[in-house]
């Protein structure tokens, strides 16, 4: 359920309340957790977490070099990752780090699909979300790109 929203706030008015709620506690948690150099905006329909063109130009697609996005889906919440799914040991960590909560996690390779704020690991996301540079986010997108990393 891709949205034509242009801002954030016209994002989030769209939602039924229940929906809002969940996006909005996510949200919350991503912007107290996230570090200097990225921005959020509405990137591909979603809320977005990005470095900005005018930070780093150079993506293969010409759009913001993306951490993390957010999005209504029809049946849940899905909390996309690109961090996580880069690298398999954040991949490891957060899936070990989830399952410590004793909450179930339906994840595919980045798409975390949340349904209930009873769901969500707050604190994993806020780390996962912390734990990630925008100095780190360029270095590690650079490798990919040059076929230095798996």
């Amino acid at each position: 359920m891709q949205s034509d929203a242009a801002t954030v706030a016209q994002y989030l008015a769209e939602l039924p309340a229940d929906r809002r709620e969940l996006v909005e506690a996510i949200r919350n948690v991503i912007l107290a957790n996230l570090p200097q150099g990225f921005e959020e905006g509405m990137q591909f329909g979603m809320i977005s977490y990005y470095i900005p063109l005018e930070t780093y130009p150079d993506t293969y697609n010409g759009q913001p070099l993306g951490l993390a996005s957010l999005a209504s889906q029809k049946r849940h919440v899905s909390l996309y990752l690109t961090s996580i799914a880069a690298n398999d040991y954040d991949a490891r960590w957060f899936r070990e780090r989830w399952d410590e909560t004793g909450k179930r996690l339906d994840m595919a390779k980045s798409c975390v699909r949340l349904r209930k704020l009873d769901d969500v690991a707050f604190d994993v996301i806020g780390e996962a979300i912390a734990r990630t540079s925008a100095v780190a986010f360029i270095a590690g997108y650079e490798e990919l790109r040059a076929g230095v990393r798996n």
